[in-house]
């Protein structure tokens, strides 16, 4: 999917500026989740002093959830009840494969997640929340303490793991170890099962609990935690691996890397997720790609079987959902998924998504596989994603009109006619309701598949996600930072249909467009070299991808955030376009108004991104907030007053900043910016300069004390006053007779809990026993 970013250092120094070196982030891909003018110090700004005294309380703060964090059910109620029965039963197959094949996040996520879920899963099995409040009152804990256990608990379900899906922060329970314990051992589950739950606890309440600094957040080495690679591999090992996956046409999207050494000589294997174990090949391929191989001086083993469990629980509910598909497309569309899963192959994931690209206008919508790199540090490895929808007809009308105008919109884009593709190939775009979304997290928008060969030749998707924009996105006036009054009142009024706006450019016409110069492996180009120039530089375009190389593969961990920022870029660039804005259903002043709480979101998301950027290592957490942020440097830095930032004093005594944008100037100054800018991350991604591109995309996400800007002190100040992302509570499919029956849940804590227990009532000890199998098989590999 697309759930982006990367280029630029010649150029750069040209022009003047010198790159600066920052630490790279992690992340990828398509889909949507948000002169420098000086800053102004009014005179009653808080003292430095007074900063830092908050300041370790904020950093501390960053790892709790608050007890009143924004809990809501996501309504499809409606959209599920509109279905035929057959629709009704598809869509059970295809969720029960994503809720099962989701729970590789937490395998993919931290070497505890898999212990904390099925400890959760064990307490609540036993008793409902409501039924364990009353032992934890009994126990001694207060109220807060154990509602912020069940925040915890939600927290840790929505996510797939105790880190936050939208920024890789780690959290942990807010309250004391000792009376979480207590509340543990008084537990029914505890007492039932005395040894089991002690060997639990023992096992993950010190990972669960601890705020190392390489435990604060994801990353590689010493950077943080990953078990996409093992503890003992670094950056080059990453490069070095993907040198060998290339060598051999292998994808890394559903792979993990693990590092021994060997009488002194390094080893790797590379696993594949799948079903079968067996390193041989089976029935359904020509050749096995696993095997042993010498790869410059290193010794690379290829084996299957990573998440087998799981995988072959998808493949049976895949089975059972092509039995109730729709059409022949949906049927080799589930085919080769279970194929993929099965054997382990990208290959017949890509052919799965081919099919899934000409089932055009499905009443229930579905994709599902190893789809986001955000989450891998190296940003090639897949996260396991699933999702089922349905089509909310009346807004896919409006998509549909924008589709129908994309030939007119991209000539319009700022990048030579060579720089697009050579032809459009003319997408879905719709307006989802979600039923199932199984992974991480859930985002507003999503452009799949992410696979460069097919997105280029043959197409892809877009989708919008209405029920989630419906809650995710709702704001109130006193908790809207950072902007003044009557900005404010606009932002409530025109947020909505202003994100509908950049959300359909950012996944239509962003993330669908722009060419890839490419050169085969018989040496031919898809682009005349003797003809086409580079805009930036007036010379010949002398470079391009090189056979197996891909977006991802060559710009690797800054491909994600830098993709975001592009199709970031376009969607402020394109909604200046009043036919574009008509097509949404806005006209005159209003149409003025949308534009300009689009654009004043985007400065502000650029300021709030800062929460995602960590001092300590100089990275980024979190790629479209990183993209937000590179967009605010660039108004800034184009001056003319179009964007300030005022440091101040907030009326409760601590430190503020306060947003102003002129919004005389977006149509000059503003577009003009994002013009330059957009054209320069074009033109670096199409050639595969990832040295002009790295040192243009480091340069603007530089975060420092230095300049016209204190952005640390800023951070400090966003952290103060940073609001935590919503959780959602999905309902639930089961087959009461021949029907299926929708189970929907309060929106709280309690709910969010209730719908996970009830979601895998068909094996839970057999489930719960793989799942532990799995986490301790590969514990040594994280020391």
């Amino acid at each position: 999917m697309s759930r982006f970013c990367r280029l630029w250092n010649r150029g750069l120094l040209r022009t003047g500026v010198k790159p600066s070196c920052v630490g790279r982030t992690k992340v990828k891909a398509h889909r949507y989740y948000l002169e420098i003018t000086p800053v102004r110090q009014s005179k009653n700004y808080c003292s430095l002093s007074s900063t830092l005294n908050l300041n370790l309380k904020m950093v501390d703060s960053q790892f709790y959830l608050p007890n009143d964090i924004g809990i809501s059910a996501l309504d499809c109620g409606e959209a599920f009840r509109l279905l035929s029965p057959q629709e009704k039963m598809y869509s059970h197959y295809l969720s029960r494969a994503a809720w099962y094949g989701g729970l590789a996040v937490l395998l993919q996520t931290s070497p505890e997640s898999a212990e904390i879920f099925v400890l959760l899963q064990k307490i609540f099995r036993k008793q409902t929340p409501s039924q364990l409040a009353e032992v934890a009152t009994a126990a001694g804990l207060s109220a807060d303490e154990y509602q912020a256990f069940l925040v915890y608990a939600a927290a840790l379900y929505a996510n797939m793991g105790n880190y936050k899906s939208f920024g890789d922060t780690k959290f942990i329970p807010n309250l004391p170890k000792e009376k979480l314990e207590t509340l543990i051992r008084a537990s029914q589950a505890f007492q039932e099962q005395p040894a089991e739950m002690e060997a639990l606890w023992n096992s993950c309440s010190c990972p669960l609990y601890s705020l190392e600094d390489r435990q604060k957040q994801l990353g590689l080495g010493d950077k943080g935690i990953t078990t996409y690679f093992s503890g003992n591999c670094s950056l080059e090992d990453a490069e070095l691996a993907q040198k060998f996956l290339d060598s051999k046409k292998l994808s890394a999207y559903n792979t993990r890397l693990f590092k021994r050494e060997n009488g002194g000589k390094s080893c790797y294997e590379v696993r594949l997720a799948s079903a079968v174990q067996k390193e041989c090949a089976v029935e359904g391929e020509c050749e096995s790609s696993c095997g042993s191989f010498s790869f410059e001086d290193k010794e690379f083993s290829v084996k299957r079987g990573d998440y087998a469990p799981l995988m072959e629980r998808v493949c049976c509910f895949l089975r059972q959902a092509e039995t109730y598909a729709a059409n022949e497309n949906q049927r080799k569309m589930i085919q080769e998924y279970v194929r993929s899963f099965t054997l382990g192959s990208i290959d017949a994931h890509k052919e799965g998504s081919r099919y899934w690209i000409k089932d055009k206008g499905p009443i229930v919508e579905s994709y599902i596989g190893f789809i986001e790199s955000y989450r891998d540090p190296f940003g090639s490895r897949g996260e396991f994603e699933g999702f089922v929808a349905v089509v909310n007809k009346a807004m896919s009308e409006r998509f549909a009109k924008l589709v129908s105008s994309a030939e007119v919109l991209l000539p319009q884009l700022p990048w030579p006619k060579e720089f697009e593709k050579d032809t459009f190939l003319k997408p879905d775009f719709t307006s989802l309701d979600v039923l199932t979304f199984a992974g991480s997290g859930i985002p507003a928008g999503i452009n799949i598949p992410n696979y460069d060969d097919i997105r280029q030749s043959e197409g892809f998707k877009n989708v919008s996600l209405g029920n989630v924009l419906a809650v995710a996105y709702a704001t109130k006036k006193e908790k809207l930072t950072f902007l003044e009054e009557d900005d404010k009142d606009l932002f409530i009024k025109w947020k909505g249909p202003s994100f509908e706006v950049q959300v359909g450019l950012h996944e239509l016409l962003g993330h669908g467009s722009g060419k890839l110069f490419v050169q085969d492996d018989q040496g031919k180009f898809n682009f005349d070299q003797n003809k086409v120039v580079n805009p930036e530089t007036g010379e010949l375009v002398s470079s391009a991808y090189r056979g197996s190389e891909t977006w991802d593969s060559k710009f690797s961990t800054i491909a994600s955030s830098y993709e975001e920022c592009r199709a970031e870029c376009v969607g402020l660039y394109l909604c200046l376009n009043k036919d574009v804005l008509s097509i949404f259903g806005n006209e005159g002043q209003d149409a003025e108004d949308v534009i300009y709480v689009n654009w004043l979101s985007m400065v502000r998301a650029g300021l709030l991104g800062l929460e995602f950027y960590t001092p300590e290592s100089k990275s980024w957490r979190q790629a479209h907030m990183q993209a937000r942020f590179v967009i605010l440097r660039v108004l800034l830095e184009a001056g003319e007053g179009l964007v300030s930032l005022e440091e101040a004093t907030g009326q409760d005594g601590k430190p503020d900043c306060k947003i102003t944008l002129d919004r005389s100037k977006i149509h000059t100054v503003g577009k003009d910016a994002i013009q330059r800018f957009l054209c320069k991350l074009q033109v670096l991604k199409s050639t595969s300069d990832v040295e002009g591109g790295r040192a243009l995309y480091d340069f603007y996400s530089t975060v420092s004390d230095s300049g016209s800007h204190n952005f640390l002190r800023l951070r400090d100040t966003v952290l103060l006053r940073k609001e935590d992302r919503k959780m959602f509570v999905q309902a639930n499919t089961r087959i009461s007779g021949e029907s299926v029956e929708l189970v929907e849940y309060e929106g709280s804590a309690a709910g969010l809990i209730r719908s996970f227990i009830e979601r895998f009532e068909e094996d839970t000890d057999q489930l719960e026993a793989d799942l532990l199998e799995m986490s301790r098989r590969d514990a040594p590999c994280w020391c």
